[in-house]
């Protein structure tokens, strides 16, 4: 277990290099695109590297994102229910999600097979590539949730036990 924690932990801190590089380098590429057709020089493999890894970024940020913190939520709403309320609609939320984030596995890996034959103009590499980034995206997305579920489980039970030493 502790082998597997010290994985996910290196393994995080990869997401968050590679979206801030992917972010760098797309911010780059499409300067640097713009430029060159306005000299009358395009570089038109510049959009397809761009889409391709904005595909890749779009997940692996809202994982980092999601790490970091909660779901967006109205809290001005959620924080006039009751403390019990509060916690259901917390499981509701993360369970919702979940089953959207499965649907865009179910329906995301097919998708990517059947983009294998379609190819980017000018890169010569199969568009799966990109597609591929919604199943793979989402099921990291469902890890980071059922850790954050667990966590929040664990949290919990410490404030109930506090209590109940009191």
């Amino acid at each position: 277990m502790k082998a597997l924690k010290a994985f996910y932990k290196i393994f995080c801190k990869v997401e968050e290099i590679l979206v801030s590089a992917f972010i760098a380098f797309i911010t780059f590429l499409v300067f640097a695109s713009a430029v060159a057709r306005t000299v009358k020089h395009p570089i038109n493999w510049a959009q397809d590297i761009s889409l391709l890894l904005f595909a890749w970024v779009v997940f692996f940020a809202a994982d980092v994102a999601l790490r970091r913190a909660d779901f967006v939520r109205v809290d001005m709403l959620v924080t006039r229910f009751p403390a019990k309320v509060q916690k259901i609609l917390y499981y509701i939320m993360y369970g919702i999600s979940i089953v959207f984030l499965g649907v865009l596995v179910r329906f995301g890996i097919p998708l990517s097979m059947d983009n294998s034959k379609r190819l980017f103009q000018t890169l010569g590499i199969s568009y799966s590539w990109a597609t591929i980034s919604v199943p793979i995206g989402a099921i990291l997305l469902i890890i980071t949730i059922v850790l954050k579920l667990i966590a929040h489980r664990k949290e919990e039970k410490i404030v109930v036990q506090a209590k109940e030493a009191i």
